[in-house]
C-alpha cells in the first residue's frame, strides 16, 4: 500500500487530500499542531495522526524519525501574520517563515531517503499570494514565494524524486453557502475554488501520468490571476 505523509492534515486542503488519498486506498500519515482537530480528522478519515508543531525544528525532526518509508510527501500546513509591516513582530515574521518555509525544507531533506521509491514526489502547496498581493501579508506572501524557489531548488537536488508546488486562489473551505453569486462570477472558471481542485491536483503530481513532470508551480484559481481589474 502507497504511503502519502501530509502536513496541516487536520483541516482545510489537507484534510480534503487525505480524505482523497485514503478513499483511493493509500496509507495515509497526517500532521498536524491542533490535537483535538487532528482527532477528529484521524477518526473521520482513517490517517494516522502525529502531533507537531512545525515551527519546532526538533518536532520536525521527531516526526520524521516516526516515518519510516513514503511515497508522497505533501508540504501544505501554512500560517499568516496579517499585519501592517511597520508593526509586525520579528517573532511573529519567524513564526511565519518557520511553518510555511522552513518546515517543508526539513521535512524534505529529513525524508528524501526514505521514499519508497526514487519515483517518490514532493508537493509543495505555495499560493497565488506568491504572485499578487494585498496589504498587510508580507510574511505570508514571502513564504509562499520561497516554497516557488524551494521546489524548482528540491527538483534539482532530489532529482529523480519529483518535486512540484500548486498555487490555489480561493478556496472555500467552509460553508459554501455563505458565499455571494459575485463571489462566483468574479472567477472566469465561474465559481470560487474547491479543496478537491487541489486535491485531484495534488493526486495527477503523485501519480506516473505526471512523471515527466518536476520542478514547476500550477496555479489554481479559477482564472484570477490572469484578469485584468480596472478601477470601476
Amino acid at each position: 500500500m502507497p504511503t502519502i505523509v501530509i502536513t496541516g492534515a487536520a483541516q482545510g486542503i489537507g484534510l480534503g487530500t487525505a480524505r482523497l488519498f485514503a478513499s483511493r486506498n493509500w496509507r495515509v500519515i497526517g500532521l498536524d499542531c491542533n490535537e483535538n482537530l487532528l482527532e477528529k480528522a484521524s477518526k473521520e478519515t482513517g490517517f494516522e495522526p502525529i502531533l507537531c508543531d512545525l515551527s519546532d525544528p526538533q518536532q520536525i525532526e521527531k516526526a520524521a524519525e516516526s516515518i519510516h518509508t513514503l511515497d508522497v510527501l505533501v508540504n501544505n500546513a501554512a500560517i499568516s501574520a496579517n499585519t501592517d509591516p511597520k508593526t509586525l513582530l520579528l517573532s511573529e515574521w519567524n513564526r511565519v517563515l518557520g511553518v510555511n518555509l522552513t518546515a517543508p525544507f526539513l521535512l524534505s531533506r529529513l525524508l528524501a531517503d526514505k521514499f519508497e521509491s526514487s519515483k517518490g514526489s514532493i508537493v509543495n502547496i505555495a499560493s497565488t499570494r506568491a504572485l499578487m498581493s494585498e496589504p498587510h501579508t508580507e510574511a505570508y506572501s514571502a513564504s509562499k514565494g520561497g516554497i516557488l524557489s524551494l521546489t524548482h531548488a528540491l527538483a534539482m537536488s532530489l532529482a529523480p524524486i519529483r518535486v512540484n508546488a500548486i498555487s490555489p486562489g480561493w478556496i472555500e473551505h467552509a460553508n459554501s453557502e455563505t458565499l455571494r453569486n459575485s463571489d462566483h462570477l468574479f472567477h472566469p472558471a465561474g465559481r470560487v475554488g474547491r479543496v478537491d481542485d487541489i486535491a485531484e491536483m495534488v493526486w495527477y503530481l503523485s501519480s506516473e501520468a505526471a512523471g515527466f513532470i518536476t520542478g514547476q508551480n500550477f496555479v489554481i484559481d479559477g482564472g484570477v490571476t490572469k484578469k485584468m481589474v480596472y478601477p470601476e
